[in-house]
């Protein structure tokens, strides 16, 4: 794969690997909120960044894919249980398709702020032992961007407020890089995107 596959092309592998409709809807559309949330973000403050916006577009849109693989066959129920494995899940489905290391990072490397071989083995987590850190600035905000929506039931939109307070019951290191990235990104203007997407694909949280 040499060039960059386009949004229709990433809906069709959306479209492959969901089990369901309303699976596809939750997470084809959470994966176009973070799209349109990294690329303003990229927008305002593109030239200090210097970073590649169509693979920070591809690296959302694609970032979530491994959710499907937690749904039950009929798409209905979502193991929640084995979540945090969706990333790597993800990794796997984009390297059985053929696509390139920089592209399935974006999937194994976006949860939270990062998951350590220290946190592994601290918290007993249920994924092979490495580090799953954003190294790129493609990486980093594609990551940060996710922080802004959930597919939580109803989805919502997230505040940074929020998040921060949420991100920091994992600890003050964990608390530290999440505001290190706001402060690298800023934070986005929701309104607009929320007004895009209409109601049932998220309320706001405070």
């Amino acid at each position: 794969m040499t060039s960059l596959p386009t949004d229709a092309d990433l809906r069709a592998l959306h479209e492959k690997y969901a089990p369901s409709q309303a699976a596809f809807e939750l997470v084809h559309t959470h994966c176009e909120i973070v799209r349109d949330i990294a690329l303003q973000l990229l927008s305002v403050n593109g030239d200090r960044h210097a970073l590649d916006p169509e693979l920070v577009r591809v690296g959302a849109l694609v970032h979530d894919i491994g959710v499907y693989r937690l749904f039950d066959a009929d798409g209905r129920r979502l193991d929640k249980e084995r979540y945090l494995r969706h990333g790597v899940l993800g990794h796997e489905i984009l390297r059985e398709e053929g696509f390139p290391e920089r592209l399935c990072r974006f999937c194994s490397c976006h949860t939270g702020v990062g998951i350590t071989r220290e946190d592994i083995g601290r918290q007993g987590l249920d994924l092979p032992v490495a580090d799953y850190l954003a190294e790129t600035g493609e990486e980093r905000l594609v990551m940060y961007a996710d922080k802004f929506h959930t597919k939580s039931t109803p989805p919502s939109f997230v505040s940074a407020d929020a998040y921060s307070a949420h991100i920091g019951r994992f600890g003050a290191e964990k608390a530290a890089a999440f505001e290190a990235l706001r402060a690298r990104f800023g934070e986005p203007g929701l309104d607009g995107i929320r007004d895009r997407y209409g109601p049932g694909h998220g309320r706001a949280t405070a």
